[in-house]
């Protein structure tokens, strides 16, 4: 199977930590030079300093994606040498009930999760149109399929994002560009290991292969989805659950 990556730029956001730091890992394992984004300097810093500590050919660098000047400003520091990969990873929460839900809980993980994915992705698919080459790939949720009490604002964004993505494969799919999502699933991440015991048990029941997922099985598949191995193969959202939600 061709995973090699040698060659290509891959941009990760929300690289700092957990499911993104593992897919800047995995990425760069397998050849790419890779760019990971965090929301702070000092998170930059630390995406710096673990691709080095991996002998990974990259840097961290500051983006916020709620913010049109850190998006802009992270665009003409790529100018030079545009990503021919892009996962979008980086998101948040804010979750309530939404009786109790602020318009500001709302626009905030709508801005993040979804605005900032299209605003990020609508930058840089001109020089990936040029070249005829690139790979998109955006982490949606389970939420996205199934719904969640308490995150209506969460899974609508990741919602969004897989309409989004099917949307653009359409677009570009003539141009030698993939454009796929990632649902994971319960995966072990500092989010999950702050859920009360009993809520982590209960979920754990629904889960045919009885485990939580590790978050570098979701990189695992995002290194596929980036990969020659995956060229025909877009518009997908592929699902890393454990058979917790199957499609």
């Amino acid at each position: 199977m061709h995973l090699n990556l040698q060659g290509e730029l891959a941009l990760v956001t929300g690289a700092s930590r957990g499911i993104g730091r593992a897919i800047a890992l995995t990425l760069g394992q397998a050849g790419a030079t890779v760019i990971g984004t965090a929301t702070t300097e000092s998170g930059a810093e630390q995406v710096t300093h673990f691709l080095k500590e991996h002998q990974i050919t990259g840097i961290g660098a500051l983006l916020d994606l709620q913010s049109i000047p850190s998006i802009e400003g992270l665009i003409t520091q790529l100018n030079s040498q545009p990503p021919s990969i892009l996962v979008n990873n980086a998101g948040i929460t804010r979750d309530a009930l939404l009786m109790k839900m602020s318009d500001q809980d709302w626009e905030q993980v709508i801005t993040t999760n979804l605005t900032g994915v299209y605003r990020l992705t609508k930058a840089l698919i001109r020089p990936m149109i040029k070249a005829r080459h690139g790979r998109i790939i955006t982490c949606t949720s389970l939420v996205a399929l199934t719904g969640n009490a308490g995150q209506a604002n969460y899974a609508a964004a990741k919602a969004g994002v897989i309409a989004f993505s099917k949307s653009l494969a359409k677009e570009v799919g003539g141009r030698g560009i993939t454009v796929n999502t990632v649902a994971p699933g319960l995966i072990e991440t500092d989010m999950t290991q702050r859920l009360p015991e009993s809520q982590r048990q209960q979920l754990l029941q629904q889960v045919p292969l009885g485990r939580p997922g590790q978050a570098d099985e979701v990189a695992a598949a995002v290194l596929f989805l980036a990969s020659k191995a995956a060229a025909y193969i877009t518009g997908e959202t592929l699902h890393v659950n454990g058979g917790l939600y199957m499609a």
